[in-house]
């Protein structure tokens, strides 16, 4: 898993410095409106509180829940924000070439979403949009795995038919969730399956979906309805620009075959290595993320941030400097560049230790 821009630079330290290393992360599980969080807890123990209203986990945040000083924010071990740590040694932890393209940022959030009821439809804006409109450099493409789906528990990703603006806004004042969701278009997905979801496009989550969420740093959603959660649609549906600003981030035509074709990815088989890319090429711009497996040795991960979290087994993270990480199923870890190229190994019972592994966006213009 070698590039041109990670393979190339060597971690330094600074003297005086404590390196950065790679740590398992405390449960970072967070109240919503709405239901869910049972199988968080079920996945990550070490006291996750489950629901019923904490369907989320935020996992490697440097991002806060809107209007929130801190609520989402991830703590180390040691209880130091990561936010913190990042920007005390912003090389150390994300690496020369991502800091001078991003500076401080990891550009990336990482979450855990067990929808114990359906999601209402909505959308998020692009960068363009959130520039304009909100001052801010992110907008909101996201992408789910899916851990876990419940019989005929489906994704709604973009509307069925073309719809003008007119008939949308009117549903949205009469606040008629049937009929949004009847523009919605249905999708089955099963466990291992992936799903980028472009800024603009409106979507949906059935109840009993359980998915490991990649996404731009922010947490931005306009609504278009509101029937399923605790939420005042007029009040808190349109990032406070009124609706009339808001649905102008709403992509109204229906996906084509070939872009939807795109942006799903069937559960990808392993390769020789142990290794599987999981998202579509048009990902790259904003995150990376990969299935790996340890049997008992996993491919060789070059230098750069990530989150990792384990799904099965037990082992361990070996990286070319510092200390052995043990690894266990819910474990979640933050890997900082300061710890160089790195492996997984599986543990001595022989069994495979699997793991999803999410990245920010390669360091270079493209």
């Amino acid at each position: 898993m070698s590039s041109s821009s990670s393979a190339s630079e060597t971690p330094r330290q600074e003297p005086g410095r404590t390196r950065p290393r790679p740590q398992p992360l405390p449960v970072n599980q967070v109240e919503h409106f709405y239901p869910g969080g049972e199988r968080i807890a079920a996945l990550r123990g070490q006291g996750a509180p489950g629901g019923p209203y904490r369907p989320e986990e935020w996992i490697g945040s440097m991002t806060t829940m809107t209007s929130q000083a801190e609520r989402g924010l991830s703590r180390l071990a040691d209880g130091v924000l990561l936010r913190d740590a990042i920007a005390a040694d912003p090389e150390g932890w994300l690496g020369r070439d991502h800091t001078a393209r991003f500076g401080a940022s990891t550009e990336l959030l990482v979450k855990l979403l067990d929808a114990g009821g359906r999601l209402p439809v909505h959308l998020h804006p692009d960068r363009a949009f959130s520039r304009r409109h909100l001052g801010l450099p992110h907008g909101k493409t996201e992408a789910w795995i899916v851990l876990e789906a419940a019989p005929g528990a489906r994704v709604r990703l973009g509307f069925a038919e073309p719809v003008d603006l007119p008939r949308v806004r009117s549903l949205v004042d009469a606040k008629d969730s049937a009929a949004v969701l009847g523009l919605m278009r249905p999708l089955d997905v099963r466990p291992g399956d992936a799903v980028l979801v472009p800024a603009g496009v409106p979507h949906s989550i059935d109840a009993g979906l359980f998915v490991l969420e990649l996404q731009e740093p922010t947490d931005l959603s306009i609504l278009l309805e509101a029937d399923t959660i605790n939420a005042d649609l007029h009040r808190d549906g349109h990032l406070g620009l009124g609706f009339d600003v808001a649905l102008q981030a709403l992509r109204l035509d229906p996906l084509s075959e070939d872009e939807l074709g795109a942006l799903v990815v069937p559960r990808p088989r392993l390769d020789a290595s142990g290794v599987a890319d999981l998202l579509p090429v048009a990902a790259s711009p904003y995150f990376r993320a990969h299935r790996l497996r340890a049997a008992p040795t996993g491919p060789d991960i070059d230098p750069g941030f990530a989150v990792l979290l384990v799904v099965a087994g037990e082992g361990r993270l070996v990286p070319d400097t510092g200390e052995q990480v043990p690894l266990r199923r819910g474990d979640a870890v933050v890997v900082p560049h300061a710890c160089g190229r790195w492996r997984l190994e599986s543990g001595d019972a022989g069994a495979a230790l699997d793991a999803f592994l999410c990245r920010p966006p390669e360091p270079v213009e493209g």
